[in-house]
């Protein structure tokens, strides 16, 4: 890590720090502020905004227009608040990237979205911007008492993506050097192989996504995997009860959730007590809203969120839609007297909402935190619901000995039934692994894969 990333890292982090002891009514007074001069710069200096915000000047952020990922790579050269920046110029810089910490023009950091929601989006970040990126993430570690950070020598293994235009990737990038001694695994690797470097590691750490933390806690449990991590972090994916009871089984240790995109980089963290995630509102502003951008009230999951990114200033984002459905704590308060609001569930993206048939006529959508209820109870590994165009495919891995495949068809129908839906054919298949994405990612829930895409069946 270069002597300036770290300097201004170690000077966010400050700043971050003492804005935990912040009342609400401080944090309100900051957000008020930053959010006036982002609004500002975007519309001084990008021609996009001054297009898109024209009119809208004198108007609240709730008033304002909705940003898509789609807006963003159709007017890219506009946006963007640097004229010398050009598409074609970020696309080619990408296409070079090895996984080292390469800049773009000598300057900034880029990263690129799965594309696993429809097209692929580029973002870019300048030194201090991406020091921010760098401090958001290191929030979740202070919060949660690591004591561990980008001085610290704390042995942290991270298994995510090492997929160069991927932004874990291009994070660990930035923050490698010998104050950091950390492992990084790619999750979509073999299982064994991954077991054995951890086995080698000995991580005081883990930080992993979601599914993988639960194979990993499956595979200590079976006697495969001998580390004793003082702290695991699950991110990037649905945590659900199931992994977080088979990781608390298997180290004893609560894990910490970290809610986080591309985009915005950090969104919320887990803190010390376990209540939920704080929404790290002092740098994203993030709306929990309806299918028509209305707020949803606390206890009640969004269809979207829209996020204002408040330090973006190469690629302001403002009001930039997402299709995370999450639920503000019906109680907003936490022991530990941070000013921040808590997010206590998150069930997924809109693309996860399985659409059925109903019997009434027209569609029933299902969310997805009905399947996790029912997938929860499975004694599994890993699973997956995937929509194919003949009904209903379950994939299990790891599943132990005596459970009856018949008795989960017999569970999910029933319950597809009661959600109103013409319920199709319901298979199970059982595999050797759960597939995974580009990015080493396994979505729990997957809508219209075509037959012929599926993964065999387990010999």
């Amino acid at each position: 890590m270069s002597t300036q990333i770290i300097l201004r890292v170690l000077a966010q982090r400050h700043r971050l720090r003492q804005r935990d002891r912040w009342t609400r009514w401080q944090l309100e007074e900051y957000q008020g502020r930053a959010l006036r001069l982002l609004r500002e710069h975007a519309f001084e200096r990008s021609p996009f905004y001054r297009h898109f915000h024209k009119g809208f000047t004198d108007r609240s952020l709730k008033n304002l227009p909705v940003l898509t990922k789609e807006m963003v790579m159709e007017h890219f050269d506009e946006l963007v608040t640097d004229r010398a920046i050009r598409l074609a110029d970020v696309e080619a810089h990408l296409a070079t990237l090895s996984g080292g910490d390469e800049l773009f023009n000598g300057r900034d950091r880029v990263a690129s979205t799965s594309g696993s929601t429809g097209r692929r989006g580029l973002f870019l970040w300048d030194p201090d911007e991406w020091a921010t990126v760098l401090t958001s993430y290191n929030r979740s570690f202070d919060w949660a008492g690591v004591g561990a950070g980008l001085t610290h020598r704390t042995r942290m293994a991270v298994v995510s993506s090492t997929t160069p235009w991927h932004q874990s990737a291009r994070v660990g990038a930035s923050v490698h050097s010998p104050w950091v001694p950390t492992l990084r695994l790619d999750s979509g690797d073999s299982l064994e192989s991954i077991v054995e470097r951890l086995n080698a590691f000995q991580p005081k750490v883990l930080v992993a996504y979601a599914s993988m933390a639960h194979l990993l806690a499956e595979a200590q449990l079976a006697g495969r995997l001998h580390i004793a991590p003082g702290f695991v972090f699950a991110s990037s994916e649905i945590f659900t009860e199931q992994a977080r009871r088979r990781v608390e089984e298997a180290w004893d240790e609560k894990p910490f959730e970290v809610y986080a995109a591309t985009e915005p980089a950090g969104i919320a963290s887990g803190c010390e007590q376990h209540k939920g995630m704080h929404l790290f509102e002092d740098l994203v502003v993030t709306e929990v809203v309806d299918e028509n951008n209305k707020p949803v009230p606390p206890g009640v999951y969004s269809a979207k969120v829209l996020v204002t990114v408040l330090f973006s200033r190469t690629m302001p984002l403002i009001r930039y839609e997402m299709s995370d459905s999450v639920r503000l704590a019906a109680s907003p308060h936490c022991p530990c007297g941070r000013p921040f609001a808590l997010i206590d569930g998150i069930q997924g993206r809109e693309e996860d909402v399985l659409r059925f048939p109903a019997k009434a006529g027209g569609q029933v959508s299902v969310q997805p935190i009905v399947f996790h209820r029912l997938m929860d109870a499975v004694p599994a590994g890993g699973w997956q619901v995937v929509q194919v165009t003949d009904g209903l495919t379950v994939l299990l891995s790891g599943v132990r000995e005596g459970f009856a495949d018949a008795a989960l068809i017999d569970s999910l129908r029933r319950e597809l039934e009661a959600q109103g839906a013409i319920v199709p054919p319901v298979k199970v298949r059982r595999v050797p692994t759960i597939p995974r994405t580009t990015v080493g990612k396994a979505p729990l829930i997957k809508a219209y894969l075509p037959a012929s895409e599926m993964p065999q069946r387990k010999p």
